[in-house]
């Protein structure tokens, strides 16, 4: 095999240890907090899983670990966002075949426990197949599905005060959708693809959350993907797999911030055979792949694509997204 240049990117399977490895899983949650990923729910073709696995990114070990409190249900679609200041998980939502939640868990990764949260306010209506960031200890949840039709609403959770509260937005709405990925990138909400169950969605909205205002973003072309996943990479929105309405796919997308156009990169190594409804975190100038499901065949797989600066640069570190 002739070797890649240095530098490039480089995509490989992993080879992992431990002798406790998750399922076969889609639609699980995937976050790393402090070197270690931590996979959540998820189902296969015999039903969902309500486990907690985690990998430990430095040395590719899987372990499942002994967890205390109240647990989460089986649950599939659901969402998981980090609150990096205090080392817990937020889940949200989700379902287990009929039926959908609107429960929120806290996970301590300081003491390996849950607790179920009883916030004040007004939750969010059951759901799952949506999308939720935090910023400024604020836990944000934009649209998903409750079964009956897909939602575009934005609801708050306020992690000071237990309180939640929907949220009056500003602009041009996103269309109703599910599955679509939602990225923190400074203090806007990065909204990309997804589908209201009949169109497959190659559209970009950014949500400033400082003044709730929507900004739909003219990306050209249009990219349709959905059950995809997606990671800030300094000044880009890097995408991995996905359905594009036809056929499920492996390539690596990469949105400049900078340009708000759709850049290509050649990649090396082998990649991830195609896949959606999987889990993609960002620890070390690499990222991870882990699991998903191409129609067919459910992945207990984990792929790391090194990345290099020269693959993507400018490498813009201090950027913001220019709206009007």
């Amino acid at each position: 095999m002739k070797p890649a240049p240095a530098p490039a990117m480089y995509w490989s399977r992993a080879v992992t240890y431990g002798s406790t490895v998750p399922p076969a899983l889609r639609a699980h949650t995937g976050v790393v907090l402090h070197g270690i990923m931590y996979i959540f729910g998820g189902t296969d073709k015999q039903g969902d899983f309500g486990s907690l696995y985690t990998f430990e990114l430095d040395t590719f070990t899987w372990n499942k670990p002994e967890i205390r409190g109240d647990m989460p249900p089986k649950c599939r679609a659901h969402s998981a966002v980090v609150d990096e200041q205090s080392n817990k998980i937020y889940i949200f939502g989700g379902g287990d075949g009929p039926n959908y939640f609107n429960h929120l868990f806290m996970f301590d990764a300081n003491t390996f426990t849950w607790i179920r949260l009883h916030p004040s306010g007004q939750a969010p209506s059951p759901r799952r197949a949506h999308v939720s960031v935090i910023w400024s200890q604020r836990l944000y949840i934009f649209g998903g599905g409750d079964g009956i039709r897909a939602l575009n609403d934005v609801h708050v959770y306020d992690i000071r005060n237990n309180t939640w509260s929907a949220i009056e937005t500003y602009g041009v709405k996103p269309e109703q959708r599910g599955y679509h990925t939602g990225t923190l990138v400074g203090d806007r909400l990065v909204v990309y693809g997804g589908s209201d169950g009949h169109t497959c969605f190659g559209d970009v909205h950014v949500l400033d959350l400082a003044s709730h205002h929507w900004h739909p973003v003219a990306v050209e072309p249009p990219v349709s993907r959905l059950s995809h996943a997606s990671v800030c990479v300094g000044s880009y929105l890097f995408v991995t797999g996905g359905h594009d309405g036809s056929r499920y796919c492996n390539e690596l997308l990469m949105l400049n911030f900078v340009t708000m156009a759709w850049e290509s990169r050649r990649i090396y190594g082998h990649p991830p055979t195609p896949r959606g409804y999987h889990s993609l975190v960002l620890y070390d100038s690499r990222l991870f792949i882990f699991g998903g499901y191409d129609g067919k065949h459910f992945f207990d797989d984990v792929f790391v694509l090194d990345l290099s600066s020269h693959a993507y640069l400018p490498q813009v570190t201090n950027f913001a997204i220019e709206l009007p």
